[in-house]
């Protein structure tokens, strides 16, 4: 990612879910423009946009045998897995308490959701949380405290794409990187990633893969 694919379309913050929802179904994402996530917010369009399509995925030998040690659950720890994602000891950290506001009520009208990692104890070892709508689930930040279960909940979601949504899913991953181009990731121009958006958006509401 180079900066001139980065782009803010616009500045300026609101919480409200109507409005916040409007944004991600019109290809924007919130971030903050300052230190660590702060003010003042951002609305991105990334020029180029990173993305994982049915079939993309990667899973390696060693991580399907890091899966088995592993149990999976969905929004049973919705708050804890944006506060595992939310360290401030983590690089890059952006989630500030005005965004984890945020997703907590996102996540209370149906909208935000979490794929928890559990260990042989029902530990939350890692996960990942993200917004979804049709079979489009943006996906916001994974975190792990074990080794491989950040990627283990990737390849949980994935599977229950799969099941639920058959060829039509797409999970927005915003700015791909090295380790996310590891594991499938692609990249897609910005008209080409609105095309593959509303063709998803289109699909039945994704709020049924997590029932």
């Amino acid at each position: 990612m180079h900066d001139e694919d980065l782009k803010a379309v616009s500045v300026g913050f609101t919480g409200e879910v109507d409005l916040v929802m409007s944004a991600y179904r019109a290809g924007l994402f919130p971030m903050g423009l300052g230190d660590d996530g702060g003010p003042p917010m951002g609305w991105w369009a990334p020029t180029v946009r990173g993305v994982l399509l049915p079939g993309g995925l990667r899973v390696s030998r060693s991580l399907r045998r890091s899966m088995r040690d592993f149990t999976f659950t969905v929004d049973q720890s919705f708050p804890a897995v944006v506060a595992g994602c939310a360290d401030t000891s983590r690089e890059g950290s952006w989630i500030t308490e005005g965004f984890a506001r945020m997703y907590d009520d996102l996540h209370a009208a149906g909208w935000a959701h979490s794929v928890e990692v559990r260990d042989a104890d029902g530990a939350l070892v890692g996960g990942l949380f993200g917004i979804s709508f049709g079979a489009v689930f943006v996906g916001e930040s994974m975190f792990h405290a074990a080794t491989d279960a950040s990627k283990a909940a990737l390849v949980h979601l994935s599977d229950l794409l799969d099941e639920r949504c058959g060829d039509r899913w797409m999970v927005d991953v915003q700015w791909s990187t090295e380790h996310l181009e590891s594991l499938g990731v692609s990249e897609l121009t910005g008209l080409e990633y609105l095309d593959r958006l509303h063709r998803a958006e289109g699909a039945p509401d994704s709020e049924a893969f997590f029932s």
